[in-house]
């Protein structure tokens, strides 16, 4: 077993797009980073929402990250809650320079390497879905991996 955390392999149980959440996952297929800011206050969402969790208005537009944040809380999985996933893996809380949060995976660096105030950048890695015998279709699912705070370099 080795400690450098990586990005997780065909197995694991894939998101399942809704309308709502549409715009996300296909951001994700394009290397996009995609969050919702609520037109009357401001305020960024994620989770995918039909409304604004700040002011109820309906009126949420889909933006593009930067992608760049930092872990504001996160845990090192090494017993995984079912055998698809392997480990050790990282679940983290970023907060990103837009102003919202996702739950999401750290990866390339050492789960020693793991720790709050670590600057993140997002990078999307495939996984290959379904046992449907034709090979099933590509997920592209969000991750995040350590970049240098100055140049957004990754180290690690």
């Amino acid at each position: 077993m080795t400690d450098l955390l990586q990005a997780q392999t065909a197995g694991i149980p894939l998101p399942v797009p809704t309308p709502v959440s549409e715009p996300f996952w296909a951001g994700c297929a394009v290397g996009e980073l995609r969050y919702q800011r609520c037109a009357d206050c401001d305020h960024a969402e994620h989770d995918p929402a039909w409304a604004c969790r700040r002011c109820g208005s309906r009126r949420l537009d889909w933006r593009v990250s930067a992608g760049r944040g930092v872990v504001e809380t996160h845990t090192v999985v090494r017993r995984p809650q079912t055998p698809g996933f392997a480990v050790p893996y990282a679940v983290v809380i970023v907060g990103f320079d837009e102003g919202f949060r996702m739950l999401t995976n750290l990866v390339g660096c050492s789960a020693a390497a793991v720790r709050t105030g670590l600057p993140v950048r997002v990078t999307f890695r495939p996984v290959d879905g379904g046992d449907d015998g034709d090979g099933g279709e590509r997920t592209w699912l969000p991750y995040v991996e350590p970049r240098d705070d100055e140049n957004g370099e990754i180290h690690g």
